[in-house]
């Protein structure tokens, strides 16, 4: 069972909470959802040297509120905070009139957050660096940021192969049928000369 579901949604409430957290009337609910997809990946796109974990989003009836959690909060705030106003300005940009509020937030060790580790490894693969060297040391670094377990698996044209072939590399515990272990997961492309290759990283926090 544990790999036919995704780990995040399986620990839904228990351990993690939703990334958005709004509600919206009959007819309101798919331009909202759009809008987040947009958000998103725009703020994903701009604040990409931050090193962008996540961005929670919650709405009340005039207000949104973005809560930022990033690797490098400084590059985010600018001096002095003209970082954030021009952030605030852009993201108003796209809501339109809704009141913006923005806090940003560091993630602590980014060697444990799943998705900032894929996608060094996919920016990794797309400067044509083995893939072998790539996941193991991705695997020794995460370990020694202190996880419990983590495993990468790499799909496609692995090093520009002619046929495409699946590799992965697991250190530690992954339990994925245990609700209760905290078990983070990203799946991300890299965009390499031969073509999109997958990454999906699971990485047992505690």
């Amino acid at each position: 069972m544990g790999n036919k579901i995704h780990p995040i949604g399986f620990r839904l409430g228990p351990i993690y909470t939703w990334t958005s957290r709004w509600f919206a009337v009959r007819g309101r609910y798919k331009n909202l959802l759009i809008e987040d997809v947009k958000l998103r990946r725009a703020l994903l796109a701009k604040l990409k040297p931050a090193g962008v974990a996540r961005v929670e989003i919650e709405r009340s009836i005039n207000k949104v509120s973005l809560t930022l959690f990033v690797a490098r909060p400084g590059v985010v705030i600018g001096r002095a905070g003209s970082g954030t106003e021009d952030l605030k300005k852009y993201v108003a940009g796209i809501l339109g009139d809704a009141k913006v509020d923005i806090k940003v937030e560091q993630v602590k060790e980014p060697n444990l957050d799943a998705y900032l580790v894929a996608v060094g490894i996919a920016d990794q693969l797309a400067r044509r660096m083995p893939s072998k060297r790539v996941m193991k040391q991705t695997v020794e670094r995460v370990m020694a940021a202190g996880a419990k377990g983590v495993r990468v698996r790499l799909g496609g044209r692995i090093n520009g192969a002619e046929i495409a072939r699946v590799e992965h590399l697991q250190q530690g515990v992954i339990p994925l049928s245990s609700i209760k272990e905290k078990i983070d997961f990203a799946a991300v492309p890299a965009h390499t000369r031969s073509g999109y290759v997958g990454i999906k990283v699971w990485i047992c926090q505690r």
